[in-house]
């Protein structure tokens, strides 16, 4: 099976960056165009990668972009109730990881799983910079 999905090399020694990702966060989200989108929750998955100025760091929490915290943001995102589109959704995504001055490059891929019966999955894929 291939791969379609181009893996990223974002981490580098050189520049003193860290890549933090969450991959395949698997939600329920009322989001969709179609009537039949809008009374009832479908299954998505997101996958954040983002591109982080490493700054010195003695073992803290606070010192690194946590990736928990990444992953509560997105489900308040979520919870806020109705989208029509995933592109909508992961510009919001996009813009809560940037808004933390450590976050250079944002790039989220918002998935729909049950859209199409005969694809596994359809959505969108951005990058967003500051």
């Amino acid at each position: 099976m291939t791969q379609n999905v181009t893996p990223l090399k974002i981490a580098d020694a050189t520049r003193s960056i860290r890549h933090v990702f969450v991959r395949d966060l698997l939600l329920e989200a009322h989001i969709g165009v179609y009537a039949h989108e809008h009374d009832r929750t479908q299954p998505i998955r997101v996958n954040v990668d983002l591109t982080v100025l490493e700054a010195a760091h003695s073992d803290e929490l606070a010192n690194v972009v946590c990736y928990e915290t990444v992953v509560n943001e997105i489900k308040s995102i979520v919870a806020k109730g109705h989208l029509n589109l995933v592109e909508t959704l992961a510009e919001q995504i996009a813009s809560q990881c940037l808004e933390d001055p450590r976050v250079s490059v944002a790039r989220i891929r918002v998935e729909k799983l049950a859209a199409i019966a005969e694809a596994a999955s359809v959505g969108v894929e951005i990058e967003r910079a500051k």
